[in-house]
């Protein structure tokens, strides 16, 4: 089962998380090779950081909250909080697949909340700046409650146009970069 985890920053952390790279990274590293995505986000100054994605590959909903759960920098508290849902890798590949590389262009998140309508978008847009892209869902995977997506785009306003408005209660788009040690 594949999860989407955001964790978000707590104002002020920046010092705190600084001290746990190391312990992040570790921790992470057990997970390696079932990541499917992972990197932080940013404020719009680029050199914030404001939260943590990573998309992993678990047996079950009570893995992924512990594995959200257990993160060090969740543990000391430089997290505000953390979104964890079921999700659902419609592109079939990892972010290190992604044929754009790692760091031309600009990347973003774009998370599509509280869907208005009942329909799932079965398939994502045709768009070759997708990095990660899929459902966002109940723990039993039967309920469609947003949608996920790592995007490359010129800007943040480019990036939201992945998702149909029409179809969200809100779209938010926060800078992201790839993570990780790979």
């Amino acid at each position: 089962m594949e999860f989407f985890c955001y964790h978000r920053d707590r104002p002020g952390s920046l010092p705190l998380r600084e001290q746990l790279t190391e312990e992040h990274w570790s921790y992470m590293d057990l997970f390696a090779d079932r990541l499917i995505a992972r990197g932080p986000t940013f404020a719009s100054d680029g050199e914030t950081p404001t939260g943590s994605v990573h998309i992993v590959d678990l047996p079950d909903p009570a893995a992924a909250r512990a594995f959200a759960l257990d993160e060090p920098n969740y543990q000391a508290g430089a997290y505000r909080d953390v979104l964890l849902r079921r999700w659902r890798n419609m592109l079939g590949r990892t972010m290190w697949d992604f044929p754009g590389g790692r760091s031309e262009g600009n990347r973003y998140l774009v998370l599509g909340l509280g869907p208005d309508g009942a329909a799932d978008p079965a398939e994502p847009p045709e768009n070759d700046e997708l990095i990660a892209y899929g459902p966002l869902l109940s723990d039993d995977g039967t309920a469609w409650l947003g949608t996920a997506a790592l995007v490359r785009a010129p800007d943040a306003e480019t990036a939201r146009t992945v998702l149909k408005p029409d179809l969200y209660a809100d779209v938010e788009v926060h800078d992201w970069e790839f993570g990780g040690r790979r």
